[in-house]
């Protein structure tokens, strides 16, 4: 693995990854779905537009830290 993805010789990344191909708008919708409500799951916040880091502000009507582009 590339040491760019290596922090004090520990690995960054999984190694068991598997892609899937985002072919619909529903399947997109699926996944965003699954990322946004992780912090919730992990009992980080209640809700998944209070996590700092994730889009789901901006599509609840609120504004993130960065601009998105919707699909």
């Amino acid at each position: 693995m590339s040491s760019k993805y290596k922090f004090n010789n520990k690995q960054f990344c999984q190694h068991n990854n598997k892609p899937i191909e985002l072919w619909n708008a529903s399947v997109i919708d699926q996944k965003a779905d699954y990322l946004h409500n992780n912090p919730v799951a992990s009992g980080l916040v209640n809700e998944a537009w209070h996590w700092k880091y994730s889009s789901a502000i901006d599509y609840s009507g609120g504004t993130g830290l960065i601009e998105i582009q919707y699909l």
